[in-house]
Formats: structure tokens, C-alpha cells, sequence
């Protein structure tokens, strides 16, 4: 959800969880107002079969067209701790009906799970994908990942467990035979450096909770483990390629620029968009103008690297 980041430093998880909780219901009353008719939505679909909601996702794809289409996961933001696929819907919605399928995930958060579980959660989504998404019109040879902060996070970092071995045997995980093709970013959690930069909005204990067993390490053990969580740690020249989209006000607009330097310094294609004035993850309120920009570079971006024909709306 856009979040407006109070001009604070340094913010408790507990004081970012309350924060969440408050504007939850109100962003998914104004996001999903008027929901779009072009589209088909079969919700809650238990990928993993363990019947909790961490483990549902929706899949929306647009009526009559057929496919195979390329396919949009989106991982929702909340700073690991809150959110969830709901308020989403709208803006999947908004994607799928110019020509492709969307997948939007739910997937387990800290503080009662870690980094792993996450990173566990989005593999899983990929290999249901794989398994069916050609039931719903999707082509499983043809995903684009996304999300936006720290679900943006989480999806650049799945993305390159498919390329790094060392970081997929990290977590655990064989990575799912779904074909990454793309990497969308909405203001992304991308470099963990900055977190520990003096004055960033939160604290290091965001760091901590996502690590195995919320372990409370000295500072530099912290910046070390940090590695494993910081996608621009694993960016080499087999990484997809990425759209970085950011604004100048947000908190990791510096995390965004590096992260796309990095991309570029290994030569793989990144696009970058930045808004002068927009806040925190903006980029998901269909109602809002400055999205509009973002969303053609969005489809156009996933027409390129995915294939398929956009659809004019």
C-alpha cells in the first residue's frame, strides 16, 4: 500500500506493524473500488495445501483472449511483517486485462517466520504455476516476478535463486521449473546496505527478525548474514532482465538506483522509472495518475521479455 513515511528514523517493528494494521482496511476499500469486469478471478487457491491463508493465492486473467499468455507473479509489500494479497487486487486486475495472467501471492511473514519461509512460500507459488497455470491460460515458460518494498524484495531474491545455486541451497529450496523471464520492482527493498546507513527510516531489527531463529548478532555478524537477503548481493550476468521503478522521497530509492547499477554493471537490461514526488510504493493505486506511466512500462516491459500481444484498454 502507499505508505506515507513519517519523518522518523530508526522505526520499531512494533511501531511499523501498528502502523500497517491501521491503513489495511482503508487501502483495500480504496484500492479495489470499482473492480474491473474485463477480467476473470478464480481467489484463494491454497498452492500448498495446507488450508491457512499465508498459502492462498488468486489468479486473474483477462475474458476471451486466448492463450497461452505470459504470466505476472506479484509478491505483496509490508514490510515482511503485515499486508496481504487483497488490497492487490485491483491492481492485478489493472494488468491482467491488457493480455496477460496474474498471479497475486500471499505468503508467511515475520516476526513469527523468517526469511526462509518466505523465500519457501514464493519457490512454491512458482511450482503450482508450473503445475497449472496452463489451466487458467498461462504459459509456465513465460513468468515475470514482481512486488512491491518488501515484496519486491523477496521477488528479485527468488528470482536469483534460479541462477545462484549457492543462494537456493542457502534456503533449502530447489527452484521451480517455472521459467523466470523478467523482474518487476516497485520501490524494492533491494540493497541491504542501507538499512544500516545512519537516519534509514527502520530499524536494524528488521534485519534480525529475518534471519533463522531472530539470532540478535553483533553488527558486523548482522551486515554479514545480511548478504543472504540482499538480492543486489546475487545480481550476476545471468539475472533477468529488471523494471526498477522508485520515487526521489522513498526509503529505498537509494537501495533501487544501486540495485539497478549493479544490472547494469553485469550487463543485463534494467529500465528505471522514477517519479519526483510520489510516496512509498505509490505505483499499485490504480487511481492515482502517476501510475499510469508506470503501468505502460510495466506491459510493455512484460511484452518484450515474456512475449504476447498487449491489448488496448
Amino acid at each position: 500500500m502507499p505508505v506515507r513515511v513519517p519523518a522518523l528514523a530508526r522505526v520499531p517493528v512494533w511501531v511499523w506493524r501498528a502502523l500497517m494494521a491501521h491503513l489495511g482496511p482503508r487501502e483495500l476499500r480504496r484500492f479495489n473500488a470499482r473492480p474491473l469486469e474485463s477480467v476473470e478471478y478464480s481467489t484463494d487457491i491454497d498452492y500448498v495445501g495446507d488450508l491457512i491463508r499465508s498459502h492462498r493465492l488468486d489468479v486473474i486473467a483477462p475474458r476471451g483472449v486466448d492463450g497461452p499468455l505470459p504470466v505476472y507473479v506479484y509478491f505483496h509489500g509490508g514490510g515482511w511483517t503485515s499486508g496481504d494479497k487483497a488490497p492487490l487486487t485491483r491492481y492485478c486486475a489493472t494488468q491482467a486485462e491488457t493480455g496477460m495472467v496474474v498471479v497475486n501471492v500471499n505468503y508467511r511473514m515475520a516476526p513469527r517466520h523468517r526469511m526462509a519461509h518466505m523465500v519457501e512460500d514464493a519457490n512454491a507459488a512458482l511450482e503450482w504455476i508450473a503445475r497449472e497455470i496452463r489451466a487458467f491460460g498461462g504459459d509456465p515458460d513465460r513468468v515475470v516476478v514482481g512486488g512491491d518494498s518488501a515484496g519486491g524484495q523477496l521477488s528479485a531474491l527468488v528470482a536469483a535463486t534460479a541462477t545462484r545455486p549457492e543462494l537456493a541451497e542457502h534456503y533449502g529450496i530447489r527452484p521451480a521449473p517455472a521459467r523466470i523471464r523478467g523482474v518487476v520492482q516497485h520501490c524494492g527493498a533491494l540493497d541491504f546496505s542501507v538499512i544500516f546507513e545512519r537516519g534509514f527510516i527502520l530499524s536494524t531489527n528488521f534485519v534480525r527478525m529475518l534471519l533463522p531463529e531472530g539470532r540478535r548478532q553483533r553488527r558486523d555478524g548482522l551486515v554479514a548474514a545480511a548478504r543472504y537477503l540482499s538480492p543486489i548481493e546475487w545480481v550476476d550476468s545471468d539475472y533477468p532482465p529488471v523494471l526498477v521503478t522508485t520515487s526521489r522521497p522513498d526509503p529505498f530509492y537509494r537501495a533501487s538506483l544501486n540495485f539497478a547499477e549493479a544490472l547494469a554493471e553485469h550487463q543485463v537490461p534494467v529500465e528505471v522509472h522514477v517519479d519526483e514526488v510520489a510516496q512509498h510504493t505509490w505505483q499499485q493505486d490504480s487511481h492515482d495518475p502517476r501510475s499510469a506511466p508506470v503501468y505502460e512500462r510495466l506491459q510493455s516491459f512484460v511484452a518484450r521479455v515474456a512475449g504476447g500481444h498487449r491489448i488496448s484498454v
